[in-house]
């Protein structure tokens, strides 16, 4: 066993009620540590305060030995401690070379070397296979898998003794994955104690040279990876069983929704069909035009030509508004749900009901608590919903609870195509099983279900069809008996199907 570079005894911290309770544990340097556990376990918490982001209420920590009690990332930074966030903290305005190195800008006179600064970019972002990407680009203009990469590079770049990776893949392709992994791989060969936090368990076992479990706060186990299968480890964060997924039903004949030539900068001819009660995944590399096709079929980006069907074929426009297109009976499910979905600091009750509250309002054009109940509570204790009551705001509650929430909002509107776009992304094996057995009751209900995912796994368990695209274009499509891994990584890369070059 290599030497322990990071001790914590006890460590404790509570704000409207405990969330670490005195957590002890040892990481050690050379080897790939991994926190698992549901939403709200703690995980998170844990590696913030480790990483100077949160001053722990008790308990105490040594970094090699000597006392470390970072009060902020900066000086846990200098000790050579650094996190990547679950939640990304980019600054949209800035640039990728300069979010890259952010706090070590070089400089030449008092000046910031661009030549200097454009040459360390590159050399970062080939780290994380980012090479065409330009290190000028803003950060605003990256996707959200591309940002999640630039933070990643942010931090391999640093000499870390301890890098933490909170939920790292969640927005990463397999091939993006792939490159991570090596990585850790190579930190780990160097000396450095890596902390991987993450909801996918494969992961977790394929990296993992030792496993923490935490629940409800408390640290419950912490084992060898050959010591622990999967199904202990998930009794052990879990503490229940875990709902299996449904078996699919068969979708109808006819279809509910047919895209034909949806084309853009990015998209080229894009066509497919979706049939009542069928659930088809959009696979394909990061900046292949997974969320871009959800996007213009929601009516939320502009510059989109193409045709949109619905039931019977009457309208063929796209939809020009995501008003236009709820009125046209589509609902989305948007990748970022803080961003794209959520009013955090608001209730759960108004974020359920946002949408509908011409239904919760009082004969006077009031919000009507009582009708705004009523509308929300059978709703969300429908998607099962954790939360306290209907006026928890919904920045308390975890990602699982948050994107049931939405789930919530979007059963309200009884769709009858409901576009999803990394809908389990963020939350744990079990808010990630109850997430699959609502998409597939909504589609057992009739409704038409597109889902995006960078999460083969899901996408192979989950759905009747899946499209795959390429460089824009759908290079491939599998029904559920042909699915393969490799076939679905082939098609992904463009080797397989249509010609792409044209």
């Amino acid at each position: 066993m290599s030497e322990v570079r990071l001790r914590a005894e006890g460590l404790t911290k509570a704000y409207a009620a405990p969330v670490l309770r005195g957590v002890s544990l040892d990481l050690h340097g050379g080897e790939v540590h991994a926190l698992v556990g549901e939403n709200g376990a703690g995980k998170s918490t844990l590696a913030k305060v480790i990483a100077g982001l949160v001053v722990s209420d008790a308990g105490r920590m040594w970094l090699d030995g000597e006392p470390y009690a970072p009060r902020s990332a900066r000086e846990a930074a200098r000790a050579g401690v650094a996190i990547v966030h679950q939640e990304l903290a980019t600054i949209d305005t800035l640039t990728v070379a300069e979010s890259l190195f952010l706090d070590r800008l070089p400089a030449r006179l008092g000046v910031i070397d661009r030549t200097a600064l454009a040459k360390r970019a590159q050399a970062a972002l080939a780290r994380v296979g980012l090479e065409g990407l330009s290190p000028s680009t803003p950060m605003g203009a990256l996707g959200l898998g591309q940002r999640q990469l630039v933070e990643i590079a942010a931090a391999l770049g640093r000499r870390c003794r301890v890098l933490l990776l909170d939920e790292p893949t969640t927005a990463l392709t397999s091939a993006e994955a792939e490159s991570l992994f090596a990585q850790v791989e190579r930190l780990r060969s160097e000396g450095t104690a890596v902390v991987y936090v993450s909801h996918r368990l494969e992961e977790v076992e394929r990296l993992a040279d030792r496993i923490s479990v935490l629940r409800d706060g408390a640290l419950v186990a912490t084992r060898g990876k050959s010591e622990i299968q999967r199904d202990e480890m998930v009794r052990l964060m879990v503490g229940r069983a875990v709902a299996e997924a449904l078996p699919l039903a068969p979708a109808a004949e006819a279809p509910a929704l047919r895209v034909r030539g949806l084309s853009s900068a990015l998209l080229r001819d894009v066509s497919f069909e979706v049939a009542k009660g069928e659930i088809l995944g959009l696979a394909g590399l990061l900046g292949a035009g997974r969320s871009e096709v959800l996007r213009a079929l929601f009516g939320a980006d502009a510059g989109y030509s193409g045709e949109v069907l619905l039931g019977n074929g009457n309208t063929a426009r796209l939809p020009r508004s995501p008003s236009e297109a709820v009125r046209r009976g589509i609902a989305y499910l948007g990748e970022d749900r803080k961003a794209q979905g959520l009013l955090l600091p608001l209730p759960l009750r108004a974020n359920v009901t946002l949408g509908f509250l011409q239904r919760a309002a009082s004969r006077w054009g009031y919000l009507a608590r009582d009708r705004e109940d009523g509308l929300a509570r059978p709703v969300a204790e429908r998607v099962l919903v954790r939360a306290r009551s209907l006026d928890q705001p919904v920045a308390e509650l975890s990602g699982g609870n948050q994107q049931k929430a939405l789930l919530a909002r979007v059963l309200l509107g009884t769709p009858s195509v409901l576009l999803a776009d990394e809908p389990t992304r963020g939350v744990d094996v079990g808010a990630r099983a109850e997430v699959h057995r609502l998409l597939q009751e909504v589609a057992a209900a009739g409704t038409a279900v597109v889902v995006a995912s960078s999460d083969l796994d899901e996408l192979m368990g989950l759905c009747h069809r899946i499209v795959v695209l390429a460089r824009g274009r759908v290079s491939a499509e599998f029904s559920r008996g042909a699915f393969a891994r490799d076939a679905l990584l082939e098609a992904a890369l463009g080797t397989a199907g249509a010609d792409l070059t044209a």
